[in-house]
């Protein structure tokens, strides 16, 4: 009844010889387990691995510590407007190169290929929860959603055509700040939209503002910070200057969460905090409100 128990098991290994080198080869590789490439993603923020079909469907958000991971511009506008409303402006409108500057055209050109749009940022029409609106998204993976001339031109033009149609605007920022390689034409930018806002405001008609990570430069420090409402996702970083850079210049130690969108929440520059799952209800709500009271 023992009999056999405890002979030993016998298993099949790879043995470099006498095979060459190539049959060696060509088992070892089989021997590896095989994952096809994109099946899994990691949380920058706490390094969780997580399935990405399951991330995916919890609207990229990590599970284990609820960090929102950042999203396309089309991505974010499947989320937030209603099915088969959006109506895109000025799709074709992109940045020339006005300085001249190295590499520049070739860098635009592959932002456009890895991200199947032709500028960092992507404006339109639609409708939230049935209520018409006009909306600009930035994307961060365009160059960091850099400011450049053709980006500040498209949110120019969204916000002049939401005058004149006498609807209210809800911008999405990201964006690492100006775009260097146009110097002076990129500033000009921050001017030009908050004086298309101011014109809106005007009108007596609503602006809101929504800020996620990154929202950094001279977006912050023009139209990210003027809207009637102010929201934010957790844990969006949102500054003008970077950390170190201020702390280098004023020779004193920032709080850890200084730029996160809780410390401005608690410190007045943010009106609410929302995630990501109750962003849509929350702006369908705001745009409802600000309808029936006009």
């Amino acid at each position: 009844m023992a009999k056999g128990l405890f002979k030993k098991t016998k298993y099949i290994t790879v043995s470099k010889a006498p095979l060459d080198e190539e049959i060696y080869s060509i088992l070892q590789d089989e021997a590896k387990p095989s994952i096809p490439n994109g099946m899994w993603a990691k949380c920058n923020k706490c390094g969780e691995i997580i399935y990405k079909k399951d991330l995916e469907d919890n609207l990229m958000v990590c599970p284990k510590c609820k960090a929102h991971l950042r999203l396309s511009a089309l991505e974010r506008i499947k989320l937030t407007i209603d099915e088969g409303t959006f109506e895109e402006f000025d799709k074709n409108l992109r940045s020339s190169n006005p300085l001249n500057f190295s590499d520049y055209d070739q860098k635009v050109r592959q932002s456009q290929i890895d991200t199947g749009i032709t500028e960092a940022v992507i404006t339109g029409r639609g409708k939230i929860y049935e209520n018409q609106t006009v909306i600009a998204v930035m994307d961060s993976h365009f160059m960091m959603g850099s400011m450049g001339s053709a980006v500040g031109e498209k949110i120019t033009r969204a916000i002049e055509q939401a005058t004149k149609l006498k609807l209210p605007v809800i911008i999405f920022t990201t964006s690492g700040g100006a775009r260097m390689q146009e110097g002076i034409f990129s500033l000009m930018q921050m001017a030009k939209v908050s004086a298309a806002l101011a014109r809106h405001s005007q009108a007596n008609l609503l602006y809101v503002t929504v800020l996620t990570d990154p929202t950094t430069g001279g977006v912050t420090a023009s139209f990210a910070m003027l809207g009637d409402i102010i929201l934010s996702e957790p844990g969006a970083l949102i500054g003008f200057a970077g950390k170190r850079v201020i702390e280098q210049t004023i020779k004193q130690k920032l709080p850890d969460e200084f730029q996160k969108a809780e410390f401005l929440l608690a410190h007045g520059f943010v009106d609410k905090i929302v995630s990501r799952r109750k962003l849509k209800k929350t702006l369908g709500h705001i745009l409802f409100v600000h309808k029936e009271v006009i």
